[in-house]
């Protein structure tokens, strides 16, 4: 089994058609055709299920995928590891990060790294945290600064940016504005709420803290950035719990404290392979977060 075939058929199964990932490949089709078929034959197994207007996996297809993600991961980071040796830092920096995260100045960071390690491509993807969890486990993200949660596998560590207690956000307007007390999940047991996918840490945290108190809720809103949250809050279509740095970004509207979750708290990290499959630029962006002063704090000024 050739790496090539490898890569050939990770392309394939990324834009789910032969021509594209022969574009972006930049071989022939028919090369690229051939390259899956030689596959195919060694492992004597359909790997793809062809249509006149995409291809899909087989099952033996989603199999190999995980596997062909972590050798190229694993090769990837041979090869970055013997330029970091030679001391210059090289290669691809692939980094996820939820929106809005605490803990760190994401922007700010990457400046920071790209100033020192001109040499080094950077990739940067937004999602939830169960998303980039998932990737960084495949293999396909070096590093993610996410949520963390109960699912994390064994495979990843963590390592601590932050944590902070939720707040509930509403209108000036609103009933519970008037009081201007900590509430509890049982104070806002009829209320209509704003939140963020379930795949999302603050979604994640105020689900578990309502379930742990007993109190059922309904997320009538649901919105995939923080400003979408905010906007519609700020419209009094719904109040949100989110974490409490969230505060600063809409003055106008009220922030009152969440009490009664035991230890709910949102706690971001910074997720990561085991320590031998960490890539030298992984470990170059965690050093320099720790040393540059770059981490934000949950009270602090925040990006976006």
């Amino acid at each position: 089994m050739e790496l090539r075939h490898l890569q050939h058929f990770v392309a394939v199964a990324e834009d789910q058609h032969f021509t594209r990932a022969a574009e972006r490949l930049m071989v022939s089709q028919s090369g690229l055709s051939a390259s899956i078929r030689a596959l195919e034959r060694e492992l004597r197994a359909p790997l793809f299920v062809r249509t006149t207007r995409r291809v899909t996996l087989t099952e033996a297809g989603r199999a190999l995928l995980a596997e062909a993600e972590r050798i190229l991961a694993q090769v990837r980071a041979a090869h970055e590891a013997v330029a970091a040796v030679q001391g210059v830092l090289r290669g691809t920096l692939a980094l996820g990060t939820e929106q809005c995260i605490a803990g760190v100045h994401v922007a700010r960071l990457l400046a920071a790294f790209r100033r020192r390690h001109p040499d080094v491509e950077i990739r940067l993807r937004q999602a939830g945290s169960g998303a980039l969890a998932e990737e960084v486990a495949a293999g396909r993200l070096d590093l993610a600064f996410v949520y963390r949660t109960q699912d994390d596998t064994d495979q990843l560590r963590a390592e601590p940016l932050t944590s902070e207690p939720m707040t509930v956000l509403c209108h000036p307007h609103h009933r519970l504005a008037a009081a201007g007390a900590a509430l509890t999940p049982a104070d806002l047991g009829g209320e209509v709420f704003v939140d963020f996918h379930p795949d999302w840490g603050p979604r994640r945290t105020t689900d578990d803290a309502f379930a742990a108190a007993g109190v059922r809720r309904t997320v009538a809103l649901e919105v995939n950035d923080v400003h979408s949250l905010l906007d519609l809050v700020d419209e009094n279509l719904g109040v949100a719990v989110v974490p409490r740095h969230f505060r600063h970004k809409r003055p106008s509207l009220m922030a009152l404290p969440l009490k009664g979750t035991g230890e709910a708290e949102y706690r971001t990290v910074a997720l990561l392979p085991p320590e031998t499959a960490t890539s030298p630029a992984a470990r170059a962006l965690i050093t320099l977060l720790g040393t540059e002063g770059l981490a934000t704090s949950p009270d602090g000024p925040h990006p976006g």
